[in-house]
């Protein structure tokens, strides 16, 4: 992609940074040194100790936003209904509150009480008052010496039970926080930040554990899944995305939707014969964003990234399991339960990202059933039975799709999608009035170039080859809504700019959606129809979330800008309620 210091990989890396922009290396060293909780006002004496039960019923709690995508089944759906479609219009930022960073802000606010709770990148916290913004403590995390990430210093926010806040830091960290003092209680490495191991994603907690996953699908690291004590951080259990033995797969030659892959599988297993198995220490297999938890099965389901290297396949033949699939565990053991994989042996960085929505969908046969959504890079939204993972239907396509799967060259092969989708990280919505889908895509053209490039060690970025824009084609966005049930588009709305953020849809009939260049609106959720739209000065590449104080709906939302697609950058959390 084009950034200001030139043509890099369309993933930047803190290499990267250090050889273009010393001036992010001095706000690392500042940061480095950095005190932890600074107090600025007494909060007042209203928080609740998060329960289990308020977390199990937080699907339809108008008062708070207890997680990143408000409840276990991660629908971002805000039950209620005070701003709606008649009234939107007359929406007005009730504050401002600007951190002390003027960096990439992929936080979604959570709201507990009355108090609201930040992130920011480099892993700030901030807990601020949720009616008028008066900070009442900033806690900073004092980063480890060595830190190495892909795509931005990006924290997504917090998770909370009990009266703690749990959080991933860049430095590979998860640590507990005092929710009323911001007090350090407890920190606990989860991987080793100098293989290329770190956190950007929020955490889930469920039955006195907090699960998190990995990033670093870029470095050759070995993703996975970890559980811990939520009192004490000490390990529960650890789930592998990339099995010891097995992830050659079943030599498939297809995709989801059924298209020829165009693999060479009697090369590929004389690769596997000639090399042998041991790969599967490198083969990448991150998990970017929060898994969904269906407490009815006490099943975790999550999505998992792609496999290290990006895109020179022939240093690891075979499917690459569990990279680019839905995988669903046992939430008390970790144990495997099942999998279904988008993309076998994936070299063009169409990954799984986006969080899966836990909804009731209509099966083969008509009758609604238990199951998961998923939407891919690919411009695809999946819709898969909870039970098995079987893959009921896939939507039509969102975005332009030309030459798919179009094998990578020593030149460079133009494809499409291109390797940031489709939809990547952002969060989708979903409305159980409308029965529609909500996802936020990008159209970004690209080539793909395959270079061979042996593991490098450490912590150094491992692609093989690299994805360039391409500078002649335009780029945009687009604001989709699929029909579960049919897989049919009922409405899209094109932006100027690729879309990354994620998108909030509430009871009201509305649809909330941020843009790079800091437009943040609200749509008809059954038409599509742009109702009203506020500049906020920065991109709004955040999630937007909604609650309600003091009998009014508030809406709030992040204008910080994007690492990733280099969209101006701001510091401000921007809160929207009716005069």
């Amino acid at each position: 992609m084009k950034t200001p210091f030139g043509t890099l990989p369309v993933r930047l890396t803190m290499l990267a940074l250090m050889l273009t922009a010393p001036a992010a290396f001095a706000q690392q060293e500042v940061l480095n040194r950095a005190t932890t909780t600074t107090t600025t006002a007494q909060m007042p004496d209203v928080l609740q100790p998060v329960t289990q039960e308020r977390l199990d019923s937080s699907w339809r709690n108008t008062a708070d936003w207890l997680s990143a995508n408000g409840s276990y089944a991660q629908t971002r759906y805000y039950p209620g209904a005070q701003i709606n479609k008649g009234n939107v219009s007359r929406l007005k930022p009730a504050f401002i509150f600007q951190t002390a960073l003027n960096e990439s802000m992929e936080t979604a606010p959570v709201v507990v009480d009355g108090i609201m709770f930040i992130t920011t990148s480099f892993d700030h916290v901030y807990a601020l008052d949720a009616a008028t913004g008066r900070e009442f403590w900033h806690y900073t995390h004092k980063m480890g010496q060595i830190i190495t990430f892909c795509c931005g210093p990006n924290n997504r926010g917090v998770a909370v039970s009990g009266g703690r806040l749990f959080l991933g830091t860049l430095d590979s960290k998860l640590i507990a926080l005092d929710a009323k003092t911001g007090n350090l209680l407890w920190e606990t490495q989860i991987g080793d930040p100098d293989l290329g191991y770190s956190e950007t994603m929020a955490p889930v907690v469920v039955d006195d554990k907090v699960l998190i996953g990995t990033n670093g699908g870029e470095y050759g690291i070995r993703g996975f899944v970890k559980a811990f004590d939520v009192g004490t951080g000490k390990p529960l259990w650890t789930f592998y995305t990339i099995p010891e033995t097995g992830q050659e797969g079943v030599w498939a030659t297809k995709d989801a939707t059924g298209r020829d892959l165009h693999r060479d599988i009697d090369a590929e297993k004389k690769q596997l014969a000639d090399k042998g198995g041991d790969f599967y220490k490198t083969l990448g297999g991150g998990v970017w964003m929060t898994p969904a938890i269906d407490r009815a099965t006490n099943t975790a389901i999550f999505a998992v990234g792609n496999p290290s290297p990006d895109l020179y396949g022939a240093i690891r033949p075979g499917d690459n399991l569990y990279t680019d699939s839905l995988v669903a565990i046992d939430l008390n053991t970790g144990q495997y339960k099942w999998h279904y994989q988008y993309i076998p042996h994936d070299v063009w960085d169409l990954d799984a990202v986006s969080p899966p929505i836990l909804i009731d969908v209509r099966g083969p046969d008509g009758q609604m059933i238990p199951g998961v959504i998923e939407a891919g890079k690919t411009g695809h939204v999946y819709v898969h039975d909870r039970k098995t993972g079987h893959l009921i239907r896939f939507s039509e396509a969102m975005i332009p799709q030309e030459n798919m799967w179009t094998l990578p060259t020593p030149e460079g092969a133009r494809m499409l999608p291109g390797a940031n989708g489709g939809v990547e990280w952002s969060p989708m919505a979903f409305s159980p009035k409308t029965r529609l889908a909500y996802a936020a895509n990008l159209h970004q053209p690209m080539t793909y170039q395959v270079e061979e490039t042996p593991y490098p060690g450490g912590s150094k970025l491992w692609l093989g080859g690299a994805f360039k824009v391409i500078p002649s084609e335009a780029q945009w966005g687009k604001l989709v809504a699929v029909n579960v049930d049919t897989g049919k588009i009922a409405w899209s709305f094109k932006t100027d700019q690729p879309l990354i953020g994620g998108v909030l849809a509430t009871a009201g009939g509305l649809v909330f959606n941020g843009e790079g260049n800091g437009y943040f609106r609200a749509f008809d959720a059954a038409t599509g129809k742009k109702l009203w739209e506020f500049q906020c000065g920065a991109g709004v590449n955040a999630p937007a979330t909604s609650y309600m104080l003091n009998g009014k709906q508030y809406v709030a939302v992040a204008a910080g800008g994007n690492t990733q697609l280099d969209y101006k950058r701001g510091n401000a959390i921007i809160v929207f309620a009716l005069p």
